[in-house]
């Protein structure tokens, strides 16, 4: 687009999906999720807004940094990180981008806030809804982008559209909450509204003022962790932001709807023609399945017969739906989920019933993400676990000992680099060696390729929390 405005788009990774359990979990939320394609919601957004402008900044809990930096290596984008001590919702994250955009562009830096968890397939039509909006967000005004429903939803919010501006946006006259069916289908026939993208365009002083006025107990806090900030550089040249932790977490945990956009005078909206889904409940996942003739959507190795109105979700092994009707089936291979899609919107519900019990599964998987690759809790046992562990090429563990467990590990590709004691060796496919209890030892992979291997652990007590870490390129402890 010739003339367009230089853009510079934040990427908002908070949130933990807990709709879309079992799924998504706390320790790893949906937009970490391989999805569609292969391919991750952050990826996605990454990959769409890449074109606007020259860095995308990201904003993310500090437990899903490496998480984010890898989808930005995929994504094949660059740009600074911005790590949140706490989650605090979207208004101080947002603070805390716009303080840092501030500081690195000027006042008149036109930021575009995205979630980093919805569907947008189309990107150059996004990307002309951006520029269109940008006259308006350098004008002064907070910009937010609505969707043309395409059916009385009760899953998003609603921005009823004022009197038409001069620059082809319009005013806000009401933001409306999800509503019930009925009044979801009264909206519709009135006219004039639109579903609520949460996507926003706004200069930095702009929102920055806003936030003074309405949200003072939100800016003000997030002004003083950012002035004590400290940015940390990797060797993989990634830039990590961490905001200072007492201070930030001072700051009131709203959301920049509630803070801000419903209270601001100048807020402004203009309508997205194209496909968008915050993939926010099991049906919105459903609905980006083609069906079959009988209403079914299947992903992965689910099979349906005799069924109707059925999504089936199962990646790992064969789910049978036989004769179903109206169902929602998602299987991973710790939890299942069979639910009535009129309660979709409730799964957060059941989470936090699981949490309340101290079901492990209800915040983390079997497979779990670590800085250096993953590993797979696979069996388990009374004084006895298997793990099943990658380790990315050039990637290591910690030097640690335990003390309550002993380790066996059997390479089953790529070779293993293994330190115990003061003996320091490669191990090949198919060899294995023997980690004593209270032994300091360490995992590397010198390859080009994945490390694959399985670890055996026995002993009398088998907790994540049995590490001793005497040395961490990835500063945990």
């Amino acid at each position: 687009m010739k003339n367009a405005l230089i853009i510079h788009p934040v990427v908002l990774c908070g949130g933990s999906g807990t709709r879309l359990w079992p799924l998504s979990r706390q320790s790893f939320p949906k937009q970490f999720v391989p999805m569609l394609g292969g391919k991750s919601l952050l990826q996605l957004t990454l990959e769409r807004v890449a074109s606007l402008g020259p860095q995308v900044l990201t904003v993310s809990a500090e437990e899903h940094r490496f998480m984010v930096a890898e989808a930005l290596d995929l994504a094949k984008v660059n740009g600074p990180l911005i790590l949140e001590p706490q989650p605090r919702n979207t208004a101080a994250a947002m603070a805390l981008a716009a303080l840092w955009a501030q500081k690195a562009h000027g006042d008149a830096a036109l930021l575009l806030f995205c979630p980093a968890d919805h569907h947008i397939p189309d990107g150059e039509a996004f990307s002309d809804m951006v520029q269109g909006g940008a006259v308006a967000a350098q004008a002064g005004a907070i910009l937010t982008f609505g969707v043309l429903p395409s059916f009385p939803s009760t899953a998003y919010g609603y921005i009823k559209q004022g009197a038409q501006r001069p620059d082809g946006s319009c005013k806000v006259d009401q933001f409306i909450e999800k509503p019930k069916a009925d009044k979801a289908q009264e909206l519709l026939l009135q006219g004039r509204v639109l579903w609520n993208a949460g996507i926003f365009l706004a200069r930095a002083d702009t929102l920055l003022s806003a936030l003074s006025h309405w949200a003072p107990d939100i800016l003000h806090p997030c002004q003083q962790a950012m002035t004590a900030a400290v940015t940390e550089t990797t060797a993989a040249q990634k830039t990590f932001v961490r905001p200072e932790s007492n201070s930030f977490c001072q700051a009131r945990s709203q959301s920049i709807d509630y803070a801000v956009m419903e209270k601001h005078p100048d807020v402004v909206v203009l309508p997205f023609n194209g496909q968008w889904s915050d993939v926010g409940s099991w049906n919105a996942v459903a609905a980006l399945q083609q069906p079959d003739a009988e209403g079914n959507h299947v992903s992965g190795q689910g099979l349906v017969h005799g069924a109707t109105n059925t999504y089936v979700h199962a990646p790992h092994r064969p789910v049978v739906a036989l004769g179903t009707h109206n169902l929602l089936i998602i299987d991973t291979p710790d939890a299942l989920l069979v639910a009535h899609p009129d309660m979709a919107e409730q799964v957060k519900d059941v989470v936090a019933r699981l949490n309340a019990k101290g079901q492990p599964e209800a915040l983390t998987h079997r497979k779990v993400a670590r800085p250096w690759g993953w590993y797979d809790s696979i069996d388990r046992g009374e004084r006895f676990q298997v793990k099943r562990i990658g380790v990315k090429p050039g990637a290591s563990l910690s030097l640690q000992m335990h003390y309550h467990r002993a380790e066996h590990w059997i390479v089953v590709k790529g070779t293993a680099e293994v330190t115990v004691g003061e003996k320091t060796f490669l191990l090949s496919e198919n060899e294995s060696t023997y980690i004593p209890i209270g032994q300091v030892h360490r995992l590397h992979n010198p390859g080009k390729m994945e490390l694959e291997m399985i670890e055996v652990q026995s002993g009398n007590y088998l907790g994540e929390d049995d590490i001793v870490r005497l040395e961490d390129t990835y500063g945990r402890r």
